[in-house]
This record gives C-alpha cells, sequence and structure tokens, in this order.
C-alpha cells in the first residue's frame, strides 16, 4: 500500500474528509491553477485517454473524482449514451455543474456526490471507467480498485490518468525540483488554502508509478494492464480491463 499523505497534518479527519475538505476550498481556481501549474499539458494528456476510451465504444461511461468535469465533458466526445462524474467534493461538483450547463451537455453528464470506495451502482454497469489524478487521493485505494472492478462491465475499459516521476536525468532533477519548490508556491500564490498544493505536489512524489501501479491493478483483479508514460515520464495512463 502508498505512504497514506494527508492535505492537513494536524487534522483528526480522515483523508477522505480531509480531501473533501480541501477541494471544497480550492474549487474556485481550480481549474486556472491546474493549467498554469501543468502548462496546459494536462488537456493534452486528457485527450490521449479520450482517444482510448472512444475505441471501445461504450454506452455508459463513469468518471471518477470527477472534480469540475473536464474528463466528463470531454467523454460527451465519445458515442456514450450516458456520463456520470462522481466526486466526493460538493464544491467541485458545484463548479462542474455550471460548466456542464453552459455547454448543453446537462442531459449527458449526470454530477453525483458519492464515494468511489462505495458507489451506489449496480455490479458490471459501465463500459468505461476514467480516473484522472484522483486514485492517489483515494482513503483506502485496494478499496476503491476492488470498487471500479465490481461496477466495471467485462471486457470494459477503466483508465487511470495520475501524476508520476520521471526517472531520467535531467527530468528527474528538474521535476523534483518543481514539485517541491515552484508548485507550492505557486499554490500559496493563488489559493485560499495553503495546505492544498504541498500536499498535491507531495502525495505525487511518493505515490506508486508504472510497474508498481501495474502490479496493483493485477493484485486487485485486472487483466491487460499496461503502463503509458507521458511527458518525459511527468505522468502515466494506465489501461487496463475486467475478466
Amino acid at each position: 500500500m502508498p505512504k497514506n499523505i494527508t492535505p492537513y497534518k494536524e487534522s483528526s479527519l480522515s483523508k477522505k474528509e480531509q480531501v473533501a475538505h480541501m477541494f471544497d476550498t480550492i474549487s474556485g481556481n481550480y481549474d486556472g491553477l491546474n493549467r498554469v501549474i501543468s502548462f496546459g499539458i494536462d488537456i493534452k494528456w486528457r485527450k490521449k485517454v479520450l482517444a482510448l476510451v472512444s475505441i471501445t465504444n461504450p454506452k455508459k461511461i463513469l468518471d471518477i473524482a470527477t472534480g469540475t468535469g473536464d474528463l466528463a465533458i470531454l467523454m460527451t466526445e465519445t458515442k456514450a449514451e450516458k456520463i456520470i462524474g462522481l466526486d466526493i467534493s460538493a464544491g467541485m461538483l458545484e463548479v462542474g455543474v455550471k460548466k456542464i450547463a453552459n455547454k448543453n451537455l446537462s442531459d449527458k453528464i449526470e454530477m453525483l456526490l458519492g464515494d468511489s470506495e462505495n458507489m451506489p451502482f449496480e455490479d458490471n454497469t459501465f463500459e468505461a471507467i476514467t480516473v484522472a489524478f484522483g486514485v492517489r487521493n483515494f482513503e483506502n485505494l485496494d478499496k476503491g480498485l476492488t470498487e471500479i472492478l465490481r461496477v466495471l462491465k467485462p471486457n470494459g475499459i477503466f483508465v487511470i490518468l495520475e501524476t508520476s516521476n520521471p526517472t531520467k536525468f535531467p527530468f528527474k532533477q528538474g521535476y523534483v525540483f518543481y514539485t517541491k519548490n515552484i508548485l507550492p508556491l505557486i499554490g500559496k500564490l493563488f489559493s485560499k488554502d495553503n495546505a492544498a498544493y504541498g500536499y498535491l505536489s507531495e502525495s505525487a512524489s511518493v505515490f506508486p508509478f508504472g510497474e508498481a501501479l501495474n502490479n496493483i491493478l493485477r493484485n486487485n483483479g485486472f487483466i491487460d494492464v499496461v503502463a503509458l508514460p507521458q511527458t518525459f515520464g511527468v505522468a502515466t495512463i494506465y489501461t487496463a480491463s475486467k475478466k
């Protein structure tokens, strides 16, 4: 299991409760700040997720840790009849609902407040499930992955987009400097919550990636697991399926 990093070191709340509070706090400027922090490259990564999902022609898609709905909105470019965005942060969902309404997509995307480790869906419901920058926020990674496997249809596709750590010089050294020094500073300048972007940086640095996360997926019952490093390894797209 990955090291359990929490946003607020002195808090008595569970990680799940802390993460929900943190994202509620930063929801108003999350989208803009993300574009700055990633230099906009995260948009390219999400489009690659879209391409992988589109190939499977899913009818129902679940986007977990949907936040303000960026990936859920992008998934409307598939032929899916229904897209559900699930998140534990009411603040992030509120921003997402407005974005979706402004794009006249409310009939196609449903935003739900809910827990990824205890989802209100029947077994084998979705042909495709996505998580962008969310799995490292799970309080219990194995429990979350088991739930995802449960609601994924056999032969369905599961795609994770998550930060990872470059391993080659000079990208490794540059990434460490950026995440430890620059990213938290940007967060403090633009966010009301000084701890939030420190947590996001720290949690990314210790979360398993590459073959380590591949093995966690396999141990939780997924098959056909593949890791696809992006942009010198600062992010990785993982694809998996279900028997």
